[in-house]
């Protein structure tokens, strides 16, 4: 609870100089709600925000872990074969740069509006900061060690195995970090080119009726998502890399 508390206490502060705006302003209501707006339109509708929140929950979770993987994993081919790094790599750095919002649509044409192409938007946004992070993590092994280990009778893999892995596993700790808060975002970008449920089908119904108080809720749920998900990567790294210096 302590490590919510500067957190919570940005929350407070926000919250008070949003609410003194509303009071020194007075836009209207469709165009910025009040704190007390985005609360009652969580009371008016709980049960239809709760449902379109845990589609996005399934479509994050399933993308951050899909992407994770297969970032890691992408990252380990690299280090293990140097010819397939060389080849590999340039095409990520290409794919990297095509902007979300140009693959999203090709993806709901290709994979339909189901769960799918959601999963697979958030899979591909969570992808890039994991491999990325982690290959570098592995390039970075202290070439004395490198050069120690080869004095031994230690194989290719072996010296990744049991050197230049272990010495990663920050690396790859802090791309996770990084790739938490973007879960959300990949699952709502594919809601919003085309789907029937979820936190980004909820603000783009709302949008279009004006229903901007229904818009910040949604966008609420989002930060908090986003936030526990970085909270959750937080607790679980110490215990998956207890050697590593930092929590």
């Amino acid at each position: 609870m302590a490590a919510l508390a500067p957190a919570l206490r940005t929350i407070l502060v926000l919250l008070f100089a949003w609410q003194a705006a509303i009071f020194l302003f007075q836009p209207p209501r469709y165009i910025l709600p009040s704190p007390l707006d985005v609360a009652l339109a969580f009371q008016r509708q709980p049960g239809f925000l709760f449902n379109n929140s845990l589609t996005t929950i399934a479509e994050m979770a399933l993308g951050f872990v899909l992407g994770s993987a297969f970032g890691a994993l992408t990252a380990l081919a690299i280090a293990a074969l140097p010819r397939f790094g060389r080849l590999i790599w340039p095409i990520l750095l290409v794919l990297q740069s095509f902007p979300v919002f140009v693959i999203a649509p090709l993806l709901v044409v290709w994979f339909g509006f189901g769960m799918g192409s959601k999963v697979i938007m958030a899979t591909i946004i969570i992808f890039f900061p994991v491999a990325s992070a982690f290959t570098d993590g592995l390039r970075r092994t202290d070439p004395e060690l490198i050069d120690a280990t080869a004095l031994t009778t230690a194989t290719h893999w072996q010296t990744l195995r049991y050197v230049r892995l272990p010495l990663a596993m920050p690396a790859l700790l802090t791309g996770l970090r990084v790739a938490a808060p973007l879960a959300p975002l990949g699952a709502v970008i594919g809601e919003w080119v085309g789907s029937s449920a979820g936190l980004g089908f909820v603000m783009v119904q709302a949008n279009a009726r004006m229903q901007t108080d229904t818009v910040f809720a949604a966008m609420t749920v989002l930060a908090v998502l986003s936030l526990v998900l970085r909270h959750l990567v937080d607790a679980l790294g110490p215990r998956l890399i207890p050697w590593a210096s930092e929590p």
